[in-house]
């Protein structure tokens, strides 16, 4: 019986160890939700053009949240593959002094994690043309442009 109650108290301490963090989070999504306004409905969103502007600065860091699967099928040498799934376990790879711009072929993976990043203390945006549309504008001459600066880092 003394076994049964020892694993009991144990598990019971496990779980109360493990809630803080779930808490902390909750609460700072619902912070982050309850001012939300005008203005974070505008600075949530980063078109292409500004995404390549930010990473030729060395400004941002370009995530791929799209399924395993998708990523090795075609994407950008140049984003950050962590699948969607794998986001809050991979979260040390990110850097918090940059802008973190979440990228799916929409936006709604990529509206997703970037909700969850600001949860997490991230200054981050989602790519609103998504990764059609950064495909759309790296393309003959401009992909060159970019393909130039960004290896001259």
């Amino acid at each position: 019986m003394k076994r049964a109650y020892r694993f009991f108290f144990a598990a019971l301490a496990l779980l109360i160890l493990c809630l803080p963090p779930q808490a902390q989070a909750a609460d700072a999504l619902e912070k982050y939700l309850s001012s939300f306004g005008y203005e974070e409905r505008i600075d949530m969103k980063a078109t292409s053009r500004d995404v390549i502007q930010w990473l030729i600065e060395d400004k941002a860091v370009l995530v791929d949240i799209r399924f395993k699967e998708e990523q090795a099928l075609w994407g950008f040498d140049f984003a950050k593959k962590i699948p969607l799934a794998e986001l809050p376990s991979r979260l040390k790879e990110l850097p918090k002094d940059k802008i973190i711009v979440t990228a799916c072929p929409h936006n709604d993976r990529a509206n997703l994690a970037r909700v969850y990043l600001v949860s997490q203390g991230y200054n981050a945006k989602y790519l609103t043309d998504g990764m059609r549309g950064l495909m759309d504008i790296l393309r003959g001459d401009n992909a060159k442009a970019v393909y130039e600066a960004l290896n001259r880092k």
